[in-house]
């Protein structure tokens, strides 16, 4: 069997998944049904809205199917009928069970953003960046009912920037899962893919990203503050409140300085510099209610900040 004889079927919803369907598409490989989450309120008017990987199949005319769970057989009918040979799985956010792992006859693989068994879980990008890793990447796994614990297919690191961001190293990633997916079916066809249980050691918990984290804690050292800002953007963003005004911190990176937490030490072209618990943090691009994000200089035209200040 060739590579593009297999039929795939592809379960996904956000634009980490869309890239990876995207390369399927582009290798040829032919996809009897796609799994994607219901649509969901979106925009100011809150109107149902699909999420890309929908939007990505719609464009290429194929089957689409978009049930809450996958627990009874009728939300798992058109999976079993559609006569797949593999399931591929990325940021779908719907628990498989183990009779859906059943179905395709050469099982499921799954495109997860780290490099297991570190960082299992729902935030691995995110996680990554905020513990200061200097390497994170895409590992290929053979599905099992555990969180991420499957035998690996196929693993390949890349380095994280002193100035990725989750949005940054998100974009690579999913560049490099469209690429290890397609890699990985080919040794599947042809039969040469050989799985590698995954280490005991070195076990970490991607845990979901909640919004109560965004609040800066200065008395943390800078270099923490600096790469959780990193970390949230492109959600929730980091966030601290200064005159009763909530203020999305964007860009910064620990510098020196001394100060009581929170204390402002100085605000002008080359950033605004907070003391924290260890040194200082110099932002560089903020956010306001109601506004934009911006540089320094023109967030400060209309918001002036004046050192003796202090963000709670």
């Amino acid at each position: 069997m060739t590579a593009p004889d297999l039929r795939v079927a592809f379960a996904g919803t956000p634009e980490f998944a869309a890239v990876a369907l995207r390369a399927l598409l582009a290798a040829g490989y032919r996809v009897p049904l796609v799994l994607t989450q219901p649509d969901r309120p979106a925009g100011r008017g809150m109107k149902l809205t699909p999420g890309p990987v929908k939007r990505v199949a719609l464009e290429a005319g194929l089957p689409v199917d978009q049930p809450e769970r996958l627990r009874t057989p009728e939300q798992r009918a058109a999976l079993a009928a559609c006569g797949a040979d593999v399931l591929v799985v990325a940021a779908y956010g719907i628990l498989l069970p183990p009779e859906a792992l059943a179905i395709p006859r050469l099982g499921c693989i799954n495109i997860h953003a780290s490099l297991l068994p570190r960082w299992r879980g729902a935030a691995p990008i995110h996680r990554a960046i905020e513990a200061g890793d200097r390497e994170t990447g895409i590992t290929i796994m053979q599905m099992d009912e555990g969180l991420d614990t499957g035998p690996m297919l196929l693993r390949r690191a890349i380095p994280i920037g002193i100035d990725d961001t989750t949005a940054t190293l998100h974009d690579r990633l999913a560049t490099l899962g469209g690429e290890l997916v397609v890699e990985a079916l080919a040794g599947l066809a042809a039969g040469t893919l050989r799985a590698e249980p995954q280490p005991a050691e070195g076990v970490t918990y991607a845990a979901k990203i909640a919004r109560a984290e965004s609040v800066i804690d200065w008395r943390e050292p800078a270099e923490v503050i600096a790469r959780r800002v990193r970390a949230f953007d492109p959600f929730p963003g980091a966030v601290s409140d200064l005159r009763d005004t909530a203020i999305k911190f964007w860009s910064a990176r620990a510098v020196p300085g001394a100060g009581a937490p929170g204390e402002v030490l100085a605000a002008g072209g080359g950033g605004v510099v907070v003391a924290s618990g260890e040194g200082a943090l110099c932002a560089t691009e903020l956010q306001r209610p109601g506004a934009r994000r911006m540089g320094v200089e023109d967030f400060l035209r209309g918001f002036p900040i004046a050192p003796g200040e202090r963000f709670a």
